[in-house]
């Protein structure tokens, strides 16, 4: 058993500086007290916590198969149970310094097999139950969304990473890649929009980012408010269509960061030669 840390020493080194206002609002208050219990015991790895937290996501799944509301109501407890050990994984890596490149790939792979297996037991639980086929229609389009959130975030982090390597060798050592969508707004933007800003501000003063509506909370309002509230097939609508239009910000912010790139690349080439 290592020396207990202290809940501020945690939330200071296991906090992220902007995270997802679900995760800030109702993950991390719970997620550092239980790191702080668990954390001092050698045992509790985070890899044995990221598997904790796969097969609690897969309680939950079977859970919304029996498409009841009581056993909806524990799907929707036991999947955030499930995201809350998630958290805390990464929690226990940061602050014990146990983190692995193995731990990173399981964690990755775990998360899209409980996404996969829930949506499985929560619209094939559904399909079954009602014989209807919009749910299997739902299903297939949470899945497809969730895979797409990540190709798309994977892509846009390679080429902005490729693009400062490029500003960088071509004289602009202080360029960097543009940062995600809020983060970077243009000033045009901000001055058509100043109530944005004060909210904008608001969020970013509370670790929240801008970009409100991820993929996480997508993932929290289909596995989780959806089964809360009995509303499974509009509350996955509503969620996608809240998806699909802040995914489509983040290519437009990828798309002008594109187009500055060009300008500012061929800025540098033209002063080198």
């Amino acid at each position: 058993m290592t020396q207990r840390h202290s809940l501020a020493e945690i939330r200071e080194r296991t906090y992220k500086a902007r995270d997802a206002w679900w995760t800030v609002w109702l993950v991390d208050p719970l997620a550092s007290r239980l790191v702080w219990l668990v954390a001092p015991w050698r045992w509790v790895t985070p890899n044995r916590v990221t598997v904790a937290a796969f097969l609690v996501g897969v309680g939950s799944a079977v859970s919304f198969w029996r498409h009841d509301w009581a056993w909806l109501l524990l799907g929707a407890l036991l999947y955030h149970l499930s995201f809350v050990l998630d958290c805390i994984d990464g929690k226990i890596a940061r602050l014990n310094g146990t983190g692995s490149v193995f731990g990173a790939w399981l964690d990755y792979v775990f998360d899209r097999l409980r996404v996969l297996a829930c949506a499985i037991g929560l619209f094939g639980g559904a399909f079954h139950a009602t014989h209807e086929f919009r749910y299997l229609w739902l299903g297939l389009a949470v899945i497809f969304l969730d895979m797409f959130r990540y190709l798309n975030a994977l892509e846009t982090a390679k080429v902005k990473s490729d693009m400062s390597g490029r500003l960088a060798a071509a004289g602009g050592a202080e360029a960097t890649a543009a940062p995600a969508f809020g983060d970077d707004l243009q000033d045009d933007f901000r001055t058509k929009f100043g109530r944005f800003a004060a909210i904008r501000s608001f969020l970013l003063r509370n670790r929240i980012r801008v970009h409100v509506f991820s993929g996480i909370e997508f993932m929290m309002f289909v596995f989780i408010v959806g089964p809360l509230i009995n509303q499974v097939a509009i509350v996955t609508i509503v969620s996608s269509a809240l998806m699909i239009a802040f995914e489509l910000l983040l290519i437009y912010k990828l798309w002008t960061t594109t187009k500055s790139f060009s300008r500012r690349l061929a800025a540098l080439e033209r002063v080198s030669v």
